[in-house]
């Protein structure tokens, strides 16, 4: 769960405030989404980054790269995070609503098309955005998180089949539960998100390969953090994010984990429907993603969901904080796949 001033009201209703990410602190506390608009010689291409709703994504360097490479980056939180609205009906996270906030984003900074990157549950905005409307995406990329195409059966179904009700998305459904979890103690939640699925992990840390909690135990208890911080986590970073999601509390990013099986539902009209636009996968081999079941056999076989899948890029030895992680290789390869789909 990650991203002042400027507002604007999105066509689904939401209202999303943005900040550039050449803002003084240069880190983002909440779901984001941000664009790039090209230099002029590139001006009909803009790229809309949508970061990830994960605790504590930090795109600074990342985009002042992008912007030194001829592109303007802008970083919105997305619903329910940091300044963002959080709206209280539970229903309206679902993959539609986040996609309609990423058009009106993109309406907002100038209209035409756009270059769409994700993060975390940032990547499926992206991919969906890509998805749903290609017109408006001149290419997409996503970070940990790969493109997963709608299952014949709803997610929690497969999950509760799997793992009954301890896999940690079903275990995220409740109201409440995970809020009381995650709120007991912020400091110690964000350290362990952060630190227990990095590649920074002490050993024995994220025993998350399998998205499987212990009995009687809550998502924390699969995530262990040392004393101390990786180099790319700072303290002064730490205490951002610990100070966001004190004041806005979790619910706002839980709730798109409550809205999975209403997004299936919604999106049965593409069901075997591909992403079209250029594309880019980037994770790390550390990720804990990338030991969910099935994603051995998926990413071997993205590039028949995503025909235009220009490189599959794995970063040995990185957790699942690509960005923060390993910023120059995620900024070379992020600004390389721009330049070409924007030429």
């Amino acid at each position: 769960m990650v991203g002042g001033g400027l507002t604007a009201r999105f066509g689904t209703g939401a209202i999303a405030s943005w900040r550039w990410w050449t803002s003084r602190t240069g880190r983002s506390t909440s779901a984001g989404c941000g664009c790039t608009s090209p230099s002029a010689a590139r001006a009909r291409s803009s790229c809309c980054s949508t970061a990830s709703p994960s605790p504590g994504t930090r795109g600074g360097t990342r985009s002042r790269r992008s912007r030194g490479a001829g592109f303007r980056v802008v970083a919105p939180d997305q619903r329910g995070y940091g300044a963002t609205d959080a709206p209280e009906e539970v229903d309206r996270y679902t993959l539609i609503d986040l996609v309609g906030d990423v058009i009106g984003l993109i309406d907002a900074v100038g209209g035409g098309r756009a270059i769409v990157v994700g993060h975390d549950w940032g990547a499926p905005v992206a991919w969906h955005t890509a998805l749903l409307r290609p017109d408006r995406v001149l290419g997409v990329a996503g970070l940990s998180v790969p493109f997963t195409p709608r299952t014949p059966v709803s997610p929690m179904r497969m999950w509760r089949e799997a793992f009954g009700d301890r896999f940690y998305q079903v275990y995220f459904q409740a109201p409440g539960v995970a809020e009381a979890e995650l709120e007991a103690d912020v400091a110690e939640t964000m350290r362990r998100v952060l630190v227990g699925s990095s590649g920074d992990r002490p050993p024995g840390g994220a025993r998350l390969g399998a998205g499987v909690l212990p009995e009687g135990g809550g998502f924390l208890d699969v995530l262990r953090a040392g004393d101390e911080l990786p180099a790319w986590l700072t303290p002064e970073d730490l205490d951002v994010y610990v100070a966001q999601f004190t004041r806005t509390g979790f619910t706002g990013g839980l709730n798109w984990y409550r809205n999975q099986d209403r997004s299936w539902e919604l999106l049965a009209p593409w069901q075997g429907a591909v992403v079209t636009p250029p594309a880019l996968y980037i994770a790390g081999t550390r990720d804990p993603v990338l030991g969910f079941p099935g994603m051995d056999r998926l990413l071997p076989a993205l590039r028949t969901f995503v025909p235009d899948l220009r490189d599959s890029v794995l970063l040995d030895g990185c957790g699942h904080w690509t960005q923060q992680e390993r910023p120059d290789e995620v900024s070379a390869r992020l600004v390389a796949f721009c330049r070409a789909v924007a030429a």
